[in-house]
């Protein structure tokens, strides 16, 4: 990896965020144990009747030995007699320093000892004059500007006030609804407009064939967009391993699911109501995990990345069983191969016209690989000061305009026309952790992002800022350091950006354990009225564009005890932190683009072939130790259907009934939740001369 102009004072070093590629290391490089620690309580980590000095460090005197406790950390100091009153103690001022460095920082905080650095620029000093050129250096190796901004604190209180929430519902977002740029606003209209709400209504309404002149069209729209899929389960499909991502293909035929195993399997759902298992591909020799997979516009080509500069191309026709091609993202454009490069490849997306491939990898760079060349054409470096989790494209009919999200917080777009100087169109500003995903609503306009800080974020390209005004303001600014795999994230650490240029913020769902996902919905079956986000808590958040919650999917609940603990659950639930009690993270969710369907013409069957769709791709199980791919429909909250086959069923990675889950839960003393099962329904902000029972 290449350091930038500014590695020094970001967290981009190795030490300082954890990326799985840190996990799975060369024979040559150092193996590092690390052990998660519980939560920090600071209240009860100190004793009143301390002294100040002593109080900061956690200093007791145990005969002649001076110790310093720390949860389960003791310091122990030895204690000179023979120094007189002159002598300076300097056992607070070392252990100042070593809790510089990032790895004593976590377990000291970890277990209840806030750091105390202090702010920048209040560097004490015994010489008024000169300062030692020595000093200076010492001080910028042991408190760089990151690490004491991510614990600015004066004995656990912080220095800056607290963060101001973002407004709920957001203005802009409202703008947003009632100019019609994201669905139909169906809860800020007149009393008599908002009897249409329900279904039976709006299908009144459409049979009638009233509200000619545009609004019949604006109508029609609405009997889908407010139906969000229920959180029982139409089928739950079941991995040996975490899954890590799913995706419907962009005509709803298709669909996808990448699992630990760096396995990708694929499924004919061209049929919404029964799913076929079409095929898998495999990842040789991957690290950790397979990290992403991209489908082609046509269906014909799937690309799938792990902890490698290679990703690889398989067809997805189940009668070709040819090996996939590999597609080696070291090669820079016009140069021979690099010899070993150890960089990931953390996110793929195909351009729109199946051309190319653009990647964000753990080099800090942008690829853009050139399928039909089978070599990178560009290579964006130097621009982002850490990982590029996610990327894609700004437009779906054009390949130039790009997106790029990175752990050193920023949102940077990319205009291949114009980058002569190597540098961004423009950039966003506004989180103030990594990014964890992007997703572009595909209008060259509007782009969503999913961040470590626990928001999700709408932005504007035209309210984006230029790549001279960033220059020299330091996105590290804000940040915790906080590890987002073991860790909650610190509530009194959050600050507010002050080059904020997002357009709407939205809060609720939990960016923890793994990178997760965000979409825009479909713009066929929801209209482009939602936002959604996977969840550490096992939910699917869906949120309207105003940042109010529209409903949950409660994944989690839905798949509760739906299989028995394997051999294996022990010792893969270690990884999560030793708990092995059935717990769900969601990490991506996937809406059907085009459902409701109609799969007859007749009227009266319509109530039966409506369906709206979604999938929850999920770490799930005892302890994390598995995965899972949920299928939720629409259905009105109902929590059994007569058909079949019947809801909530257990299902191998081939679609095969597994009866011994089945089993299993039926049998299980706390197996089904007793309450039926559906997605929580929000109170709406309506006029003042509505009901105020209304929703």
């Amino acid at each position: 990896m290449s350091p930038t102009s500014n590695r020094g004072d970001s967290p981009a070093g190795d030490e300082g965020i954890w990326h799985p590629a840190l996990e799975w290391l060369e024979e040559d490089e150092q193996d590092v144990d690390y052990t998660p620690h519980p939560e920090p309580n600071h209240v009860e980590a100190w004793v009143d009747e301390m002294p100040i000095e002593d109080e900061a460090m956690g200093m007791g005197v145990t005969g002649n030995t001076r110790s310093i406790n720390i949860g389960n950390v003791q310091i122990l100091l030895p204690h000179d007699d023979a120094a007189g009153e002159g002598h300076i103690d300097h056992s607070a001022r070392i252990l100042e320093i070593l809790a510089s460095t990032q790895g004593l920082q976590n377990i000291l905080r970890a277990n209840g000892w806030p750091m105390q650095l202090q702010e920048e620029g209040e560097f004490e000093s015994d010489d008024d004059s000169e300062s030692d050129e020595d000093d200076a250096d010492y001080e910028e190796r042991f408190m760089s500007r990151y690490r004491a901004r991510a614990y600015r604190t004066r004995r656990g209180r912080p220095t800056r006030p607290p963060a101001e929430l973002p407004p709920v519902p957001n203005p802009e977002g409202k703008k947003l609804m009632s100019e019609g740029h994201f669905g139909t606003d169906q809860y800020y209209v007149d009393r008599n407009k908002q009897r249409k709400n329900g279904l039976a209504t709006n299908l009144m309404w459409r049979e009638l064939g009233v509200d000619v002149h545009g609004v019949r069209k604006r109508a029609n729209q609405a009997i889908s967009q407010s139906l969000i899929p229920g959180s029982v389960a139409d089928r739950i499909i079941h991995y040996d391993t975490r899954s890590y991502s799913g995706q419907f293909s962009d005509d709803g035929n298709f669909f996808f699911c990448c699992a630990q195993d760096f396995k990708v399997r694929m499924y004919d759902t061209s049929n919404p109501y029964d799913w076929k298992y079409y095929k898998t591909v495999e990842y040789p020799f991957g690290q950790w995990t397979i990290t992403d997979a991209t489908l082609s516009p046509d269906n014909r080509f799937l690309v799938y990345s792990s902890i490698r500069s290679q990703a690889y191309m398989a067809p997805t026709d189940p009668e070709d069983d040819s090996d996939p091609t590999g597609l080696d993202f070291s090669t820079m454009p016009g140069q021979s191969r690099r010899g070993s490069s150890h960089f990931g490849i953390w996110s793929l997306r195909f351009s729109g016209d199946g051309r190319e491939v653009v990647a964000g990898t753990s080099e800090d760079s942008v690829i853009v690989y050139d399928l039909e060349t089978k070599q990178p054409v560009l290579n964006l470096r130097d621009r982002h000061g850490h990982h590029v989790n996610a990327v894609c494209y700004g437009d779906t009919s054009s390949p130039h305009i790009l997106y790029s999200g990175s752990d050193d917080t920023t949102l940077r777009v990319w205009d291949r026309r114009s980058m002569g100087d190597g540098r961004e169109a423009g950039v966003f500003l506004g989180h103030t952790e990594g990014l964890t995903y992007v997703d572009s609503k595909g209008d060259g306009r509007y782009v969503l992002s999913n961040s470590k800080d626990q928001t999700m974020k709408l932005w504007d390209l035209r309210k984006m800022m230029t790549s001279s005004s960033v220059e020299n303001l330091d996105p590290y600014g804000y940040t915790t350091g906080f590890d987002y795999r073991f860790e909650s994230y610190p509530e009194d650490f959050r600050r507010n950006a002050p080059s904020d240029c997002s357009v709407v913020t939205y809060r609720g769902h939990h960016v923890l354990k793994t990178l997760i996902r965000c979409h825009f919905s479909p713009p066929d079956s929801t209209n482009s009225r939602y936002v959604y986000s996977g969840s550490e808590d096992g939910k699917v958040y869906v949120y309207n564009m105003d940042a109010t919650l529209a409903g949950t999917i409660d994944v989690g609940e839905a798949t509760v005890n739906s299989r028995p603990r394997g051999p294996d659950t022990y010792a893969t639930a270690y990884e999560m932190g030793g708990e092995t009690m059935w717990r769900t993270c969601v990490r991506d969710a996937s809406w059907h683009p085009n459902a409701p369907v109609l799969a007859g013409e007749c009227y009266l069957v319509f109530f039966k072939t409506l369906l709206i769709q979604c999938t929850a791709t999920s770490w799930n199980g005892w302890g994390l130790s598995t995965g899972t791919c949920t299928v939720h429909s629409w259905n009105d909250g109902a929590s059994a259907d007569e058909g079949y086959p019947p809801l909530g069923k257990s299902y191998d990675d081939k679609l095969r009934y597994v009866p011994e889950f089945n089993d299993y839960r039926d049998n299980a003393p706390f197996g089904r939740p007793q309450r039926p099962l559906r997605s929580r329904p929000v109170r709406r902000m309506v006029d003042e001369d509505a009901d105020p029972d209304a929703w």
